[in-house]
């Protein structure tokens, strides 16, 4: 059985790969021409006359929250439109009546989820590149955060796409919630530069944390301890993976 399982784990992953690699124009291309504009608009443009942050140049300083933010939008957008789009198009019942588990359906749309934000992120790194040289204190934290960020918001988008009825509500919770979240997260500024009541305020947005884990690997400067991003990132993990379980094997919005 368990080669089985491992069969449809690769299937999925596999056609969830092929879906956006096989329109890269529309999902690969498009993050990378919006983040070489922050590089040039914030960084060149803005950032010159802002100078430094934290003692690094401000290019350097927005850089690893941009590459974070890029990641978080096409992981959630990859699971919420393909999984919805299953859905929609009744493809997601043969998943449900296969001898297929509910964990592996899960990890199958997370992995593709995973795969474009780190494809994307990938691409913004080299992108960044030719604007401030690449600086690393820790690398296994830049992967650790990035890949537990991108499991993170692939289940975000499950979740959006099993509650989603039409293809609008794809879009409320990464206009409404998702992008307010990720401009406030730290991306284009320390939380320092905040008085004392909104830095409060600021860390109960937990895309600080991921933002400041992200770029204390890159620079070794981070607003909120390194344990505590770790922390909140496994938690929501475990939250939303125990959610999206129970609402899938309950059928939930999945069945007539």
């Amino acid at each position: 059985m368990t080669q089985l399982y491992w069969v449809a784990l690769k299937s999925i992953w596999t056609k969830e790969i092929n879906r956006f690699s096989r329109i890269w124009i529309q999902t690969l291309v498009p993050p990378v021409i919006t983040m070489t504009l922050y590089f040039i608009i914030f960084g060149s443009l803005i950032g010159s006359r802002i100078g430094e942050m934290h003692g690094f140049d401000y290019m350097q300083f927005i850089v690893p929250g941009l590459i974070m933010m890029s990641v978080i939008t096409n992981a959630y957008a990859n699971v919420a439109a393909s999984f919805f789009s299953a859905k929609f198009q009744r493809n997601i019942e043969e998943l449900l009546v296969a001898p297929v588990p509910t964990h592996i359906i899960i990890a199958g749309y997370v992995g593709g989820g995973v795969a474009r934000g780190v494809y994307v992120g990938v691409l913004v790194t080299a992108v960044s590149l030719f604007f401030v040289p690449l600086h690393v204190h820790a690398w296994w934290v830049v992967v650790a955060t990035l890949l537990l960020t991108a499991v993170l918001f692939s289940l975000a988008g499950l979740l959006n796409a099993v509650f989603a009825k039409t293809f609008d509500d794809i879009s409320l919770i990464p206009t409404f919630v998702l992008t307010p979240l990720t401009y406030l997260g730290g991306v284009f500024y320390s939380l320092t530069l905040l008085p004392p009541f909104w830095q409060a305020v600021s860390k109960l947005n937990p895309v600080v944390y991921m933002i400041s884990g992200f770029r204390y690997g890159f620079l070794g400067i981070q607003d909120v301890p390194l344990v505590f991003t770790m922390t909140v990132l496994l938690v929501f993990i475990l939250v939303f993976y125990v959610l999206a379980w129970w609402l899938i094997e309950r059928g939930r919005g999945l069945r007539s």
